[in-house]
């Protein structure tokens, strides 16, 4: 890994919320799920969680350019489970929804813990979702149609959270735990040893402070031979 690469990657790390998520419910149209996580990531959150029960969605790789390599998509066959993952980090639940009790999205303190649910792109939150909320909200509108583009709406409420967080001195300072940087430094600064790992279930080795892999012999051995030659290695 290049020097350079290492400090882009150790910058980003730095910057990463990993109390800060959205959670896609049944968003379907796979150009508005890849620009919502690219935004995510551009925003400095770790990991999505989104409620896909057709297990053929998937992102767009074009419109995601890459977001989706440093943000981890969680996905779950129902909003209880995805609701109750989030909960389980002490999460508030925060829902996009047009009503009578929705306050301004900017009232919102986005530096607790928060969740944002975004609703399907036709129909919105489901009934569902909104009684798992802690709070809706709305994003004033004055002009003649009532909602916005649903990748559009997340990156308003995004950056809202990114504008109080860093007030709040929540950016800059290392907040993931080592062992997610060291799986991140390893697949974002080595790639294809990162691969070659995967196909072969090796575990990942260390990486140093310079950005380069520290791991044993008998690693470097077995990345290069044939799955069925490592016995002799462990002996």
């Amino acid at each position: 890994m290049s020097p350079e690469r290492l400090a882009r990657i150790n910058a980003m790390l730095d910057q990463r919320q990993p109390d800060l998520t959205i959670c896609l419910e049944q968003v379907h149209k796979p150009h508005n799920l890849s620009a919502m996580v690219r935004t995510a990531d551009a925003i400095g959150v770790h990991e999505v969680h989104a409620v896909w029960p057709d297990k053929g969605m998937r992102l767009a790789g074009g419109t995601a350019t890459g977001s989706q390599q440093w943000v981890k998509v969680n996905t779950h066959d129902s909003i209880e489970g995805a609701v109750a993952a989030m909960r389980e980090h002490g999460m508030q639940i925060i829902a996009t929804n047009l009503s009578d009790t929705a306050v301004d999205f900017r009232q919102i303190d986005y530096t607790k813990p928060t969740a944002i649910l975004m609703g399907q792109e036709k129909t919105g939150i489901t009934p569902e979702a909104l009684a798992l909320a802690d709070q809706d909200v709305i994003i004033p509108m004055v002009g003649m149609v009532q909602s916005l583009n649903v990748s559009v709406a997340t990156a308003l409420l995004l950056y809202e959270a990114q504008r109080q967080r860093q007030e709040a001195g929540l950016y800059g300072q290392r907040r993931l735990d080592e062992a997610e940087c060291q799986r991140i430094l390893f697949e974002g600064g080595h790639p294809i040893f990162a691969k070659i790992c995967r196909q072969k279930g090796l575990p990942y080795p260390q990486i140093d402070e310079a950005g380069q892999i520290q791991a044993p012999e008998s690693w470097w051995q077995k990345v290069q031979m044939n799955k069925s030659a490592w016995t002799h290695l462990d002996d």
